[in-house]
């Protein structure tokens, strides 16, 4: 005996499922779009009523997620960005090797999760338009900047802690972990117009940097930092 799907006429078998999983996955839909176009178009150009064509829904249905474009943008960064430090400083906490792997092994992270994929055109998309739109700005920095430098300080500080690396300013030395992956954005949000040629592999850059960084914060590398 056929299923109940079988035994529909062909093209309606499952029709209400489709338009349920549809309904439910509108949101994910419509940040994915938002997403394509924030980072290709930047935020000004950027029309709500594109998003919602993109994602196939009506503005209506946008608005009703979403109230205005602002919202969305702050959606769309709590999404790709903001939320995972959650997930990072677990990750962290949970962390048993030492600081060197675990240096190579953010900029391994960062690199698939956030550089090789459409989120890292959002700190680009940020500082082009920061002066006009000071108030995505304030949001990203307080939802993206402070806590990532936290992070990374939070590294520096366990290397510290346990012998592995030099006594430092931790906030200057989150800056000079972050300074690294921050150029790599651009660089891949601008289709590598300041990287040196269009063969240049970024995880092989990543790897030289942070072997670059355990060497030079380690407990016996001659010099002082600030």
């Amino acid at each position: 005996m056929g299923t109940l799907t079988s035994d529909l006429p062909p093209g309606t078998s499952s029709a209400p499922a489709r338009r349920s999983r549809r309904k439910q996955a509108r949101p994910g839909e419509l940040l994915d779009a938002a997403l394509d176009l924030f980072v290709s178009k930047g935020y000004a150009a950027t029309k709500v009523e594109e998003v919602a064509r993109l994602a196939g829904v009506s503005k209506g249905t946008l608005f009703l997620y979403f109230p205005s474009k602002q919202d969305l943008f702050k959606a769309v960064v709590r999404h790709v960005l903001a939320d995972r430090f959650a997930e990072w400083s677990l990750e962290l906490d949970n962390y048993q090797d030492d600081t060197a792997s675990l240096i190579h092994y953010c900029y391994e992270v960062w690199w698939t999760r956030i550089g090789a994929t459409k989120a890292c055109g959002l700190p680009h998309l940020v500082m082009a338009e920061a002066n006009n739109f000071p108030e995505i700005a304030a949001f990203y920095r307080q939802e993206v900047v402070v806590p990532g430098n936290r992070l990374v300080e939070r590294i520096l500080q366990r290397g510290i802690d346990r012998g592995e690396l030099r006594a430092m300013d931790v906030g200057y030395g989150a800056t000079l972990v972050l300074a690294p992956l921050i150029f790599c954005a651009i660089a891949q949000s601008s289709g590598g117009l300041c990287l040196p040629n269009p063969q240049f592999d970024v995880p092989a850059f990543l790897r030289l940097q942070a072997d670059t960084l355990v060497r030079g914060l380690a407990p016996d590398a001659r010099g002082a930092l600030p």
